[in-house]
């Protein structure tokens, strides 16, 4: 019964997918819910128009994302850490929010990102749309992030993938189910062999 329930439910979940224009599976959350992105979020899969950043994105093992500070309603706090084979590399920003829109603020101007949170069937994910531009790339992003799993079910990637093919993206990389996550640190503790494979970048800069 459990099975079959699943089976139903991922089979909805692909004919409204299938059922929805692009307009509606490309509107922007108007507000994020208060305490949704508190805590820690693992890269289930992500898309870049910029190929030698989708890449990179091959290159790591996992990505995970730490949101703090979320129930303040104009600012959250944000780290990044990119597993390598040889260890992590951890980018820590303040992100200033809008409803359902965010902006990385950057001191110096390496980059400029601004995004917005994409709607999404599945209760415990992210849907984050990023527009970078910077001195080694200018980029659609679109990632897809889980509080609680490594992978979602069938109807859940495939409304994925429609948004996706609604931007003109690439089919996306998915990341391993089963890649050990680094855990969140200060600072940056990544190999020089590691902060080597971060310049061609699938984080901001």
């Amino acid at each position: 019964m459990i099975l079959l329930c699943t089976i139903l439910f991922s089979s909805a979940a692909v004919s409204q997918s299938a059922l929805l224009s692009c307009d509606d599976l490309l509107k922007p959350l108007a507000q994020m819910p208060a305490n949704h992105l508190e805590g820690r979020w693992a890269l289930v899969a992500g898309s870049l128009s910029h190929p030698a950043s989708l890449e990179a994105l091959k290159q790591r093992d996992s990505i995970t994302a730490f949101f703090h500070d979320s129930n303040h309603t104009t600012s959250t706090n944000y780290t990044q850490v990119n597993r390598f084979p040889d260890g992590c590399q951890h980018l820590t920003y303040r992100l200033s929010r809008d409803g359902g829109a965010f902006t990385f603020l950057v001191e110096d101007g390496r980059f400029n990102l601004t995004g917005v949170f994409l709607r999404t069937s599945c209760p415990d994910c992210l849907v984050m749309r990023w527009d970078v531009e910077s001195r080694r790339r200018a980029s659609l992003d679109v990632y897809l992030l889980s509080s609680r799993r490594r992978e979602v079910e069938h109807g859940e990637m495939e409304e994925y993938r429609a948004q996706l093919e609604c931007l003109g993206l690439p089919p996306p990389v998915v990341m391993s189910p089963t890649a050990e996550l680094c855990p969140e640190e200060t600072g940056t503790s990544s190999t020089p062999a590691a902060a080597a494979a971060a310049a061609a970048t699938v984080s901001p800069e």
